[in-house]
């Protein structure tokens, strides 16, 4: 992407712009009184599961959170048990034609469980397949917004 990777930290951290790029979470809100990112904050995400539902608030707690450099988070279920991992790596990259920017890797992983286990073994293809489109689609849209001189 064609800005600074502290430029693209900022937008991917304040987890109130999450909306504008994710396709599958819709909104974000802040929890506890924060009002932005640092690692141990939560805050919690309105999914719209495969982009049209069922509907629901996840609890999420950031774990990584080095402006310009890194950004992630885990989705707690009930009880604060840990079940997907989401982590953004921002790396200081220059363009063939010179140009500075910065190359944006978005990851997915599960916690390692007996339940993901039977989860990613029955439903892991199809939901898999699901995550890498969101993230293609969450980075294009990045893309657009950092690229666009108007943003």
């Amino acid at each position: 992407m064609t800005a600074s990777p502290e430029r693209i930290w900022e937008l991917v951290s304040d987890i109130r712009h999450t909306g504008w790029f994710s396709p599958e979470t819709v909104d974000a809100q802040w929890l506890d009184g924060a009002t932005g990112p640092a690692v141990g904050v939560r805050f919690r995400g309105k999914v719209v599961r495969n982009g049209r539902g069922p509907t629901y608030w996840s609890t999420c707690e950031i774990t990584a959170c080095e402006p310009g450099r890194e950004f992630g988070f885990v989705v707690l279920l009930p009880g604060d048990r840990r079940v997907i991992h989401w982590h953004y790596r921002f790396i200081p990259a220059t363009a063939p034609d010179g140009a500075e920017g910065t190359e944006v890797t978005e990851s997915f992983r599960m916690e390692p469980s007996v339940a993901t286990r039977v989860y990613w073994a029955l439903l892991g293809w199809a939901r898999g397949r699901t995550n890498r489109a969101g993230m293609r689609t969450t980075l294009e849209r990045i893309r657009a917004v950092v690229e666009d001189p108007q943003a």
